[in-house]
């Protein structure tokens, strides 16, 4: 705006966007005091990690999360159970949101295997209009045969809740009462690159539960805090106890939304979110080591050595996919 004091400059998209990578390089240097309680964490030994086949969207997929939720011991007799999709945009052909009979295939097995309750809430930070993704992906008309409550984490009623980690340097997080009265928090994310964050799985995927009518949009507090940093703090706060990744179809290139389709045929399961995320970054050819909050959150969220996972269903290399990258994450492949 013209007449601006220079010391007040409006702050561009480009610069806006290009803070979390400073963030993120400070956050990943070692530091002098962990932030964050050790005692309040404690990584398992190791970390079981399920890839199941499922060719494309028509395969039975309860069927395939049953298994998987067999493989892996999981109990949720009586429990109350919220499913966290990705569901950020919608463009006709584009593989950006959680598919929606991945929802349906996880909200049947888990009924089946005795939760007391399945709902699913999203609180998208790009796509403001949730009533337009839930129409336009199929979603609702799903839900409303199962008869499976929706909830807008946007605008849900809300409760400050102290921080279990404090990487943005935040003590609370206002975060919505439906996350917060779960029984089990699920991750549902859809594998894809991410331009700023190299890669959104199971971790990233619960930006989704920051509520926008608090936090702005695209949830704009966490941007300014870091990316990677506020990852973490989310995570350790909310806790989710599952995740079942969309590894069906992922993307590929300029994700978490531009990026282009590329099949790979898996769900994967894990109650470990690193341990899940760091064998999806090394199956699509990303170094979990340098994907900076998935390097971070092996001190205190879980596994991301590949020698403390262990590999049910199918091994991942029969699914290793060199994914496109940007430029700009290039140096970070795997390399073998």
């Amino acid at each position: 705006m013209s007449g601006d004091h220079p010391s007040r400059t409006r702050l561009t998209r480009r610069a806006f966007l290009a803070l979390p990578l400073a963030a993120a390089a400070t956050m990943a240097c070692r530091w002098r005091k962990p932030p964050f309680v050790e005692s309040d964490f404690q990584l398992p030994d190791r970390s079981a990690v399920g890839l199941f086949p499922a060719a494309d969207y028509s395969v039975d997929l309860a069927d395939v999360i049953s298994r998987g939720l067999a493989e892996l011991s999981i109990d949720v007799r009586g429990r109350v159970v919220l499913l966290k999709p990705n569901m950020v945009e919608y463009e006709d052909g584009h593989a950006i949101n959680t598919h929606p009979l991945v929802v349906v295939g996880a909200a049947v097995a888990l009924m089946r295997a005795g939760a007391s309750r399945v709902l699913v809430g999203e609180g998208p930070g790009h796509r403001r209009d949730i009533e337009y993704l839930l129409a336009s992906t199929g979603l609702f008309d799903h839900l409303r045969e199962l008869r499976v409550e929706f909830v807008d984490l946007n605008h849900d009623d809300v409760r400050e809740v102290q921080t279990r980690s404090w990487f943005t340097s935040m003590r609370s997080l206002t975060l919505p009462s439906s996350v917060l009265a779960a029984d089990l928090v699920v991750s549902l994310p859809k594998l894809k690159t991410h331009h700023w964050a190299g890669m959104t799985c199971s971790m990233k995927n619960f930006f989704g539960v920051v509520p926008g009518a608090v936090y702005g949009w695209p949830k704009n507090l966490l941007h300014m805090k870091g990316i990677d940093a506020s990852i973490l703090d989310i995570v350790s706060t909310v806790r989710p106890g599952l995740t079942i990744v969309d590894g069906i179809v992922g993307m590929e290139g300029d994700g978490p939304i531009m990026g282009r389709a590329r099949p790979l045929g898996f769900l994967a399961m894990g109650t470990d979110l690193p341990a899940v995320d760091a064998t999806c970054a090394r199956t699509i050819g990303l170094d979990p080591a340098k994907v900076a909050y998935l390097d971070v959150a092996r001190y205190f969220l879980g596994n991301t050595d590949q020698g403390r996972i262990e590999q049910r269903g199918e091994r991942p290399e029969r699914y290793r996919t060199d994914f496109a990258l940007i430029d700009s994450w290039r140096d970070k492949r795997l390399q073998l």
